[in-house]
């Protein structure tokens, strides 16, 4: 999960040892941090960003978690079995978990979850990521009945899964938010306000949130009925603030006020010059820009997205416009992390990247006005968000392509939550966009732009795509899989689908008075769970 990504940080803080201990607190076991958004949508069965997939898992559980070691290790389900034809499995839930009102949770509050999530009317975006189950995607596009899908209540604690093709990683899935239960009772009170509020919401997770002044703050606080309770030490995750500007996050961090702060270009030399331990970290993810594929679309022209392909050096983009280290240049979907049959799959089947070529640019963008019948292009809209540093990344686009090509684009700047809207309406041409592994296989990039996906912003469509997809998710064979998705990455290139950006590293400050903090892959990061402060 890792989650939907976009061209903003999601976090600030973690104080130096120096810092009065306002953010980070050993007798009462209590730090402060800062958000860069306000979480759009705290509704597990809805979630798609970073920012609400980051708290979700603090204050939720599903069957499974991650470990300080990113390892699945039982959450709600204190056991499970897969079946030797790997078509199914079966959790045993354990009876001492119980939600923040002290009420059991049950085998029903994962059904009903699956189910509404699953209900044409929810229009989930990550629907998905629960079809690995049998008749699960039948049930989403509503050729099957919700009750059809294969996931039944035994008993109270009991949970039988039937699985539509043998999935290898799907004891990982079940680790995502989409895959957190919900309890009936309690949804059905709340209606269209649930998870609005702080009080519209159950939690069994390590956290519940007690506090949620929106666009301000937010406060966790540790849950006395969580069932493992005897090992999380902190009491408060106080979200103090919320904010875009990373020199405000700073001055934070520096006043003591906050205990981890993401640094951009800027406020990396500031913390340089004030001899600040510089942190980093690669998060896992790829950032691109992202084209709408849907049709009367000016960027739905193939040969217009191969003059942009052979106009933009990410190279320089990393060393020029980031400007921070721990960035890689992107050639791919998919980041050089990501595991193949024996080695890493990039390593395996190297990526074909175009190169900066002006005459060929030209070529291709002559082709584009042919087809079009169009002897200019029109002003083309460039979806970004509001931190500076999106806006610095867009100006850069908005220059390259006016100076290589002539176009004319128009930098919309839309707060995290707008912007969210804006793309999934299809209200571009083009979105600075990007995405974090969900969970550990190749397959969380893979069926990114699957005809199916709601994740697809640009609603890009190719069927030769959506058969090397479904060969890899009916297949167990990891050399089968890998050249599939092999195939993947050859469409995405020759089709450009997207303009691969770069591979995100990240540059932080941390607290040396907090302890445990955990950066990850995979799963929620920073996850502050096992987190305490140290004197």
């Amino acid at each position: 999960m890792k989650y939907l990504l976009f061209l903003m940080t999601l976090w600030s803080a973690i104080t130096s040892a120096q810092a009065p201990v306002t953010s980070a607190d050993f007798e009462e076991q209590t730090i402060s941090i800062a958000l860069t958004q306000e979480p759009p949508q705290l509704n597990s069965m809805k979630a798609t960003d970073q920012v609400s997939n980051f708290i979700l898992p603090h204050i939720m559980e599903g069957l499974v978690r991650y470990d300080r070691r990113g390892r699945i290790v039982p959450g709600v389900a204190y056991k499970w079995e897969i079946d030797p034809d790997g078509m199914g499995a079966t959790f045993w839930l354990r009876e001492n978990a119980l939600w923040s009102d002290g009420k059991p949770v049950t085998a029903n509050d994962f059904v009903f979850a699956w189910r509404t999530t699953l209900a044409p009317e929810t229009a989930s975006e990550y629907a998905f990521i629960l079809f690995p189950i049998k008749n699960a995607e039948a049930a989403n596009k509503g050729k099957a009945k919700l009750t059809d899908i294969g996931v039944t209540a035994i008993d109270d604690y009991t949970i039988r899964v039937e699985l539509e093709r043998p999935t290898a990683y799907f004891i990982k899935l079940t680790a995502f938010a989409t895959y957190f239960p919900v309890r009936e009772d309690f949804f059905n009170s709340r209606g269209d306000s649930y998870a609005a509020d702080a009080q519209d919401l159950l939690f069994n997770g390590p956290f519940r949130l007690t506090e949620w002044v929106h666009s301000a703050s937010l406060k966790m606080e540790k849950n006395e009925t969580y069932w493992d309770k005897e090992k999380i030490t902190l009491n408060e995750i106080n979200a103090a603030y919320i904010t875009e500007d990373s020199r405000a996050r700073l001055n934070l961090f520096i006043d003591g006020k906050i205990v981890h702060t993401r640094l951009d270009g800027e406020t990396y030399k500031d913390a340089l010059t004030q001899k600040q331990r510089i942190r980093s970290f690669s998060t896992g993810s790829i950032f691109f820009l992202e084209y709408n594929h849907r049709a009367g679309r000016i960027t739905d022209n193939l040969n217009l997205r191969r003059a942009i392909q052979h106009t933009f050096d990410s190279d320089k983009f990393v060393n020029n416009v980031l400007a921070t280290p721990g960035n890689l240049a992107a050639e791919s979907l998919f980041p050089v992390w990501l595991q193949g049959v024996d080695d890493k799959f990039r390593k395996e089947y190297p990526a074909e990247v175009a190169v900066v070529n002006k005459g060929l640019a030209a070529e291709y963008l002559a082709k584009a006005k042919s087809e079009l019948g169009i002897e200019e292009f029109p002003a083309l809209i460039l979806l970004s968000g509001n931190t500076p540093t999106a806006t610095k990344q867009a100006e850069y686009l908005q220059g390259l392509l006016k100076s290589r090509l002539g176009l004319d684009i128009k930098i919309d700047k839309q707060t995290f939550k707008q912007r969210l809207a804006k793309m999934t309406s299809g209200d571009f041409d083009f979105v600075l966009a990007g995405w974090g592994p969900d969970f550990d296989d190749i397959m969380t990039f893979g069926d990114l732009f699957a005809s199916w996906n709601l994740n697809n912003r640009g609603r890009y469509s190719n069927p030769d795509y959506d058969e090397q997809v479904r060969i890899a998710l009916n297949n167990v064979d990891p050399k089968t899989r890998m050249e599939a998705m092999a195939k993947l990455q050859k469409i995405i290139h020759d089709d450009a689908v997207i303009l691969p950006m770069y591979e995100q590293g990240v540059i932080y400050l941390m607290n040396s008075k907090v302890r445990g903090v955990v950066r990850r892959v995979v799963g929620p990061d920073p996850d502050y769970t096992y987190s305490r402060v140290i004197k």
